[in-house]
C-alpha cells in the first residue's frame, strides 16, 4: 500500500539538477511528497546563476497549483550569488507569489551552521574556484569563517550530476582542516547524502551539504518530524 501524503514538499531545482529528485524522494519520510519546479540553468557561472531568478515567480505559481505546504529554492550558488541579505529577498518573493512559508540552501545552510554552533567550516564544491569564492563570502559575510575551501572547476552543471559521491568523500576529506569544526559539501546536484555519515565517522565533525540542509530546513517547516537517521548528525539529532 502506498503511504499516505499528509505534507507537500516544493522544490525549485535548476532545470539541469539530476540529483535532488532521487536524493530528496529517498532522504523525505513517507508521509511527505515531493512537488517540482525548475529553474532554468545549464551552467554553474555568474552571470547563469542570476538568469535562473528571472523565472522564479513563474515557477512558483506552479508550485502553488499544486497547494505545497512549503517551498525552497535548493541552489547554494544561486541563492548566495547577490551577497549577504540575497536569499531572504529570495524568500519573500517565494512568500510573496505562493503565500506559503518559503526558504534558500544558503538560508538553511547558515540556520545548521548556527544550530550546531559552528563558526569555522571547510567548503569543498564541485564548480569552479569563482563560484567557491562567491558562497565563501556569503558564509563568511554572515559571520562563519570559511578555513579552506576546494573546487573541483567543473561549470557544466550536466556533468556534476553524473559524478560518483566518492568524489564529495575525498573532495571533503582534502578540505577538512583541525581547526574547521564542520565540513560542508555545496551543490545541489552533487550526490552527496550516501557518504555524510561515513565522513562524519572518518573527520569526527559533522558534515552538512545543500541537499541535506534543505531538506532539514523544510522539515523543520512543515512540522511534525522528530530525526531521519542514515544521513548524519543534521538529520538525526537536530530536527526537534
Amino acid at each position: 500500500m502506498m503511504p499516505k501524503h499528509t505534507q507537500r514538499f516544493g522544490l525549485l531545482a535548476p532545470s539541469s539538477n539530476s540529483t535532488q529528485e532521487p536524493e530528496f524522494v529517498r532522504v523525505l519520510p513517507p508521509q511527505v511528497s515531493l512537488h517540482c519546479a525548475r529553474l532554468s540553468l545549464r551552467t554553474i557561472d555568474p552571470e547563469s546563476t542570476v538568469r535562473i531568478v528571472a523565472e522564479l515567480d513563474c515557477e512558483v505559481g506552479k508550485l502553488a497549483d499544486v497547494a505545497v505546504d512549503a517551498i525552497v529554492l535548493s541552489a547554494t550558488a544561486p541563492s548566495t550569488r547577490m551577497g549577504k541579505g540575497y536569499d531572504q529577498e529570495l524568500c519573500r518573493r517565494i512568500e510573496q507569489v505562493s503565500g506559503k512559508p518559503a526558504t534558500t540552501a544558503a538560508t538553511a545552510m547558515m540556520q545548521a551552521f548556527e544550530v550546531l554552533g559552528i563558526k569555522k567550516v571547510a567548503l569543498a564544491a564541485p564548480w569552479a574556484a569563482q563560484t567557491n569564492q562567491t558562497v565563501a563570502a556569503f558564509i563568511e559575510a554572515s559571520g562563519v569563517q570559511v578555513v579552506s575551501q576546494h573546487a573541483m572547476g567543473i561549470v557544466s552543471n550536466l556533468e556534476v550530476g553524473l559524478l560518483d559521491s566518492q568524489t564529495a568523500y575525498d573532495l571533503g576529506r582534502q578540505a577538512d582542516r583541525d581547526d574547521a569544526e564542520a565540513i560542508f559539501l555545496a551543490c545541489g546536484n552533487w550526490l552527496t547524502m550516501d557518504i555524510v555519515e561515513q565522513l562524519e565517522r572518518d573527520t569526527g565533525k559533522p558534515v552538512l551539504t545543500t541537499n541535506g540542509c534543505a531538506i532539514w530546513a523544510m522539515l523543520k517547516i512543515l512540522g511534525g518530524h522528530e530525526k531521519v537517521s542514515g544521513f548524519g548528525t543534521l538529520l538525526e539529532s537536530h530536527l526537534t
